[in-house]
């Protein structure tokens, strides 16, 4: 992937920028937002905007209102907390490409931030029509690209608008985004050791078959390995079986045998009776799971076996649990994989966790800051990995 155009040495000063940034934040019951790291992730690019005299428009989703107006997945409370965190004004629009976001786009003073109101609530946005994206277009003169969990959707604002502005800019954020995974696919320090987890197969297939030829060591968790573990012919319980991947599971394990990476299973899991934290568990081999019985963790063998390979890694690729980390009762395998991966990347190794449950996993256990590279788009990341051309991406303008 070529080098794509930047903020550095740009100067924006009055010009009308839309941002296109990833404020699908979570919100509690009350609207109230639970966790915030997406809005101060975009942070930098927004007060450099601002601070060179920028018009700043803001663009982002919100959930799934499935291209209608739903009050319950409006982006006010994100408005009311980006106006906590700079010191400039912001002003939110009650529509995206209507009568209020055109009037205040319009008015907007330099060094001012508008956000419109959430993109799905127009059915134009996921279908990346045309006519919505020249509605969006018009509110400003330029783009810029911030929204790297957006990056492998074909939507209007992050195909559409660039593609009638002539191209774009990646803001610090992406740019980061992209120099950290570009580095690991293109000139990773060896050994470079990709850790995957999760529950199904199916949605890391791509990244398992690229991964292969590219890592020196492959780790595998989470419930994904069940499917494994029933396409070996051995008695998996009542665990969880994902029975539509079970032949690329055939694929993948022939893959390996003639990739450079090694392919390592876990050798042991923690079982229990029900899904519960406070099921009765125990600790087996992989080849002596019980009847009745279901998998919702990596077992300590295993967990010595992963933490011997992390340590001596020079660069690392995390993307999902070991385990059913939300439970106490079988978080141990995500903890202790992640502590190792913090220890490894506090001895010089580069770490990357790509987005989803094992933020969510570094976050709950206090192990983020021992991380060189959280990403802030799961789905993102993973397509990256697997090698794939990213829409949002290969829209903006060559460097």
């Amino acid at each position: 992937m070529s080098a794509k155009l930047n903020l550095s040495g740009w100067d924006p000063d009055g010009l009308k920028v839309l941002v296109r940034v990833d404020f699908n934040v979570p919100l509690d019951g009350d609207r109230n937002i639970t966790d915030q790291t997406r809005i101060t992730a975009a942070l930098p690019t927004i007060e450099y905007l601002c601070g060179k005299g920028a018009r700043v428009i803001l663009m982002s989703h919100l959930g799934r209102p499935k291209g209608r107006i739903d009050p319950a997945f409006s982006l006010r409370p994100v408005a009311d907390r980006l106006a906590e965190l700079v010191n400039v004004p912001v002003k939110f629009a009650l529509d995206t490409v209507g009568p209020d976001a055109a009037k205040m786009a319009a008015g907007l003073a330099p060094g001012e931030i508008l956000l419109l109101e959430n993109l799905r609530f127009n059915p134009g946005e996921t279908a990346n029509d045309d006519s919505f994206a020249g509605a969006l277009a018009a509110l400003g003169e330029t783009y810029v690209n911030d929204a790297f969990g957006t990056a492998h959707r074909a939507h209007a604002s992050t195909v559409g608008v660039p593609r009638i502005l002539g191209g774009g800019r990646a803001g610090f954020l992406m740019e980061k985004e992209l120099a950290h995974l570009g580095g690991l696919l293109n000139a990773p320090e060896r050994p470079f050791v990709a850790i995957l987890g999760g529950a199904k197969v199916a949605g890391k297939v791509d990244v398992i078959l690229n991964l292969l030829d590219r890592v020196d060591y492959l780790l595998l968790g989470g419930g994904m390995i069940f499917t494994f573990y029933h396409g070996l012919g051995l008695n998996i319980g009542t665990s969880l079986l994902d029975e539509d991947s079970l032949e690329v599971v055939r694929t993948v394990n022939e893959r390996a045998k003639a990739s450079r990476a090694e392919l390592i299973l876990p050798e042991d899991c923690v079982v229990a009776r029900e899904f519960s934290d406070s099921a009765e568990s125990r600790t087996v081999l992989v080849t002596d799971i019980p009847d009745g019985w279901m998998g919702l963790d990596i077992g300590p063998r295993s967990v010595e076996r992963f933490k011997q390979v992390i340590t001596g890694a020079r660069s690392i690729f995390w993307n999902g649990p070991m385990g059913v980390f939300e439970l106490p009762s079988f978080a141990a395998g995500t903890r202790e994989v992640g502590a190792a991966v913090a220890s490894a990347t506090a001895d010089g190794a580069v770490s990357v966790v790509g987005g989803g449950d094992s933020v969510a996993a570094v976050n709950k256990m206090g192990l983020a800051g021992g991380i060189t590279h959280i990403s802030t788009g799961g789905g993102a990341s993973l397509e990256f990995m697997a090698g794939r051309e990213l829409p949002g991406v290969e829209a903006l303008s060559e460097g």
